[in-house]
């Protein structure tokens, strides 16, 4: 019995340990093929990608460089503090010196990492004006904007915030896409072999560099806008009107229209008159005095005589009346 038992037990153990050698065996084969298969892969994968994108790039044609936002290496972050934001605004400010106060304004805003973008003063004692133009870093827009409305009394203030996230996501989509475009007409152009394929590409490739060209010079202008926010300030004196113009409408604003018409038609003609006026006493008064002696002899001057002896004279009394004639 004890010989027999341990017969069986051996052949257990024998089965069992022939069953892990296979396992093992036909473990390492599949991590072999995997490992082999891997590296061969992997070219044919690029080369398909690549051959799809040089036909993508000659295939695709002249308005089809649009993407959809959020194509490519992943969506665009749009969180708030991430999006592209033109801030401009406008203010009225009076002040009691304009000169002083645009130089403290063109120093606030040289300080904050801007410049000026325009300069126009009117000297008019107390009723002096400046309109600045400033370009700021948008980051410290508002920032600005507060010391600037602390130069002295603020009378208006009006900020506009446009938001080109989309329109930035959009071109940098085409701009990526017609990137791969010109770089697809130049690879054919340099395996062109006739004079009539080249002359083509050629032109192809020069009309794809200038919407290249037009995209990138949109994004720059873009990015000119949302980097640097623009201030229009008006720095205004002491006496000018604390409040703008408004239209209105009735009576005494026609009365002061047409009043204001009048004068201005009064002044007009006066100018036309005092420049008229010298040629009237060099030309129209010696005149006159000539044509007023021509009728004083022509009034005084005898009739003239008749040919043939004197004149005979006139008949004074009624004409003579005929005789009745009587009857037979």
């Amino acid at each position: 019995m004890d010989v027999g038992g341990r017969r069986r037990r051996g052949v257990r153990l024998t089965a069992a340990a022939l069953v892990a050698l296979l396992a093992l065996a036909g473990c390492g084969s599949d991590a072999g093929d995997n490992a082999d298969s891997g590296p061969a892969a992997a070219p044919a994968e690029r080369d398909r990608g690549g051959d799809a994108a040089d036909q993508a790039g000659g295939a695709a044609e002249p308005g089809a460089g649009k993407a959809e936002p959020g194509a490519g290496a992943g969506a665009p972050d749009l969180r708030v503090d991430q999006r592209s934001i033109i801030y401009t605004g406008t203010m009225r400010v009076q002040v009691e010196n304009v000169d002083d106060a645009a130089r403290s304004a063109i120093a606030t805003v040289t300080a904050a990492g801007g410049f000026v973008g325009g300069d126009q003063r009117r000297s008019a004692d107390a009723d002096a004006r400046a309109e600045l133009e400033l370009r700021v870093p948008a980051a410290k827009f508002h920032g600005v904007v507060e010391e600037l409305a602390k130069l002295g009394r603020q009378q208006r203030r009006e900020i506009r915030t446009e938001d080109v996230t989309e329109q930035m996501v959009d071109l940098d989509a085409r701009i990526t896409t017609q990137r791969a475009r010109v770089e697809s007409a130049r690879r054919l152009l340099a395996k062109a072999t006739s004079i009539s394929d080249l002359v083509s590409l050629e032109n192809e490739l020069s009309r794809r560099e200038a919407d290249l060209a037009s995209l990138e010079a949109k994004k720059e202008r873009l990015a000119d806008l949302t980097s640097l926010s623009t201030i229009t300030v008006s720095l205004v004196g002491p006496d000018a009107s604390t409040a703008d113009e408004e239209a209105e409408v009735g009576f005494m604003v026609g009365l002061k229209g047409g009043w204001k018409v009048f004068l201005t038609s009064m002044t007009v003609l006066l100018t036309v008159l005092g420049a008229v006026l010298p040629w009237l006493l060099a030309i129209g008064v010696p005149l006159t005095v000539l044509l007023v002696v021509l009728r004083r002899r022509r009034r005084t001057s005898p009739p003239p005589a008749m040919p043939g002896g004197p004149a005979a004279p006139l008949p004074t009394g009624p004409p003579p009346v005929p005789a009745a004639r009587s009857g037979p």
